[in-house]
């Protein structure tokens, strides 16, 4: 009921890995705002975009990741739990982002579950492609910033609550900024990224997301007219049902 989708990137260097989940957590809340596809709970109307995350935010480990020094740094925290007998081994930590238990990848977990194919392929698309941008920026030498949980986890919060409509704080300038210009400048900093990961035209479509609609937007405005058509609650939410049935299989 709360699974997310999990995007793998691979990176051998357990040091790097480290470093990398670092400096990508500040664009978890960007990733979760293209995706949102949860507005629902129970029946009702949540008045989230991605509610699914409040649930999950229930279990311990959960959240934003936690920020190491190393991967040693990283393995001596989960070494503790492991020999207090409270954790089993590193696949029970279910942050939004975390470095793979079983393969040598760094595993983004933040994104809701899209109902369009082209969706999925766009966010899978921005997250190798930032990654691949870090890393590169990692090896030119630049010292890249890595933020504070605090900052970023109020952009999670405007993330979940409004998706991409209420813009994200932009750390650099203090501002909240639209999510579209936030977008724009990420795409042109992992252009050269993109060409050479060969998923440039994924990349691109993520501008379609907001002029279409994100999964939840969509369901949102489907329950809305079919309330607006005098339909009850229920029989509203059916015709949100039909309409994710429809996207899922046949991407209408």
């Amino acid at each position: 009921m709360i699974c997310g989708m999990h995007v793998h990137i691979g990176i051998e260097d357990d040091d790097l890995r480290v470093a990398l989940l670092n400096q990508f957590s500040s664009y978890l809340p960007l990733i979760l705002s293209l995706s949102t596809s949860s507005p629902f709970w129970q029946g009702e109307d949540t008045g989230l975009k991605s509610y699914r995350l409040t649930v999950f935010d229930n279990f311990p480990r959960s959240g934003l990741p936690e920020q190491f020094d190393s991967f040693d740094d990283y393995q001596h925290h989960i070494d503790i739990l492991q020999r207090a007998g409270v954790l089993e081994d590193a696949t029970f930590i279910w942050w939004d982002m975390r470095v793979s238990a079983r393969y040598p990848t760094l595993e983004t977990r933040i994104a809701d579950i899209c109902t369009h194919l082209d969706d999925t392929a766009a966010i899978a698309a921005l997250t190798q492609s930032l990654l691949h941008y870090l890393y590169r920026k990692q090896r030119e030498g630049s010292r890249l910033p890595v933020h504070a949980r605090f900052l970023i986890d109020q952009n999670r919060w405007r993330a979940m609550r409004y998706g991409y409509d209420e813009g994200l704080v932009d750390f650099s300038t203090a501002s909240v900024v639209p999510v579209r210009e936030l977008l724009a400048d990420i795409l042109e900093k992992v252009h050269s990224d993109a060409d050479e990961l060969g998923c440039s035209s994924e990349l691109e479509r993520l501008l379609d997301i907001p002029a279409r609609g994100s999964s939840a937007h969509r369901q949102l405005a489907i329950y809305q007219a079919a309330l607006g058509k005098g339909l009850d609650p229920m029989a509203a939410l059916y015709k949100v049902v039909d309409w994710l049935m429809d996207e899922t299989i046949n991407g209408l």
